[in-house]
């Protein structure tokens, strides 16, 4: 009996299967499907695209450095003007609410997957998660009022900052933890086997082996973030003239907060900074995913 004998059943039902071909019942549902989803892509394209070609349209009229280093008029009457006070706001307080939601999201994601093991502490952390994920942007802001600013007496761009970092951390937790469940459990056996301490094999197995999903997560949550106007109407105040680069003594402003003031003004100047304003919001998002992607792509690179 030749060695090739024992394929020679599976050999046969190959070929059956291949003479038979896939019914036409199928072939049907399979077109539907495929047809159902390309439906699907240009219903949230569609609308997509309108809207980013209706705020270059309207947002490049005024938009240029003169817009980009001029500060904010104060009075909404006036035509041209810039956003400079509000564009360096919305970085400092973005970044200072990433650099509190990531470290703890992250610590928090590694917390529930590799010590966690399901206790009660792991399942109220994941329970909190859930619940501060449903929780209304606007009620996050009035909390943090609540508790940092009536009490300190004054609006701050930290208390924007803790506001959004609220807003961050179940994105980055559930995002986190979703990616670290993807390693594969046999990477942690093989660094183990090495005599590696565990947590020297999450700082140097696991954590790069799901850097790019977690880069990924953290990045859909700076993009909320840097979009939200809610929280920051209660936290941060107004300001009109210079940046205030001190996050921690008097108000700020940022390009959301901004977006929503001129876009209710009945001037023709307030509405035309909105636009501009919007579209360098989404210009900072853009550099951010564009950054974020090479990051990723990077990492999973060398993980390869």
């Amino acid at each position: 009996m030749s060695a090739t004998t024992p394929d020679a059943p599976a050999r046969v039902a190959l070929s059956i299967a291949s003479a038979a071909g896939v019914s036409p019942a199928r072939r049907l549902r399979n077109g539907l499907a495929t047809g159902a989803m390309w439906f699907a892509l240009a219903a949230a394209l569609i609308p997509l695209g309108f809207l980013i070609y209706y705020v270059l349209r309207r947002g490049t009229e005024i938009f240029g450095l003169h817009f980009l280093t001029s500060p904010i008029p104060v009075s909404q009457r006036v035509i041209g003007g810039g956003m400079e006070p509000a564009i360096v706001g919305t970085l400092l307080i973005t970044g200072m609410a990433t650099l509190i939601a990531v470290p703890l999201g992250v610590l928090g994601a590694v917390y529930i997957v590799e010590y966690g093991a399901d206790n009660r502490l792991a399942r109220v952390i994941r329970f909190l998660a859930d619940v501060m994920a449903g929780v209304p942007s606007i009620v996050m802001g009035l909390f943090i009022y609540t508790i940092w600013v009536v009490r300190f007496h004054h609006f701050t761009g930290f208390a924007g900052s803790l506001a959004l970092a609220c807003l961050m951390l179940p994105i980055v937790i559930r995002s986190s933890e979703s990616m670290l469940r993807l390693v594969p459990r046999e990477l942690r056996e093989a660094s183990y086997a090495l005599g590696t301490s565990k947590s020297r094999t999450i700082l140097t197995v696991v954590l790069p082996a799901a850097a790019a999903g977690i880069i990924s997560g953290c990045l859909l949550a700076v993009a909320r973030a840097a979009g939200e106007t809610a929280p920051l109407l209660f936290t941060i105040g107004i300001i009109f003239r210079k940046p205030n680069l001190n996050l921690f003594s008097g108000a700020n402003t940022s390009l959301s907060a901004q977006i929503f003031t001129n876009a209710n003004s009945p001037y023709t100047g307030a509405q035309e900074r909105a636009w501009a304003a919007a579209l360098t919001l989404l210009g900072i998002v853009l550099v951010l995913s564009i950054a974020a992607r090479m990051v990723s792509s990077r990492l999973t690179t060398k993980a390869a």
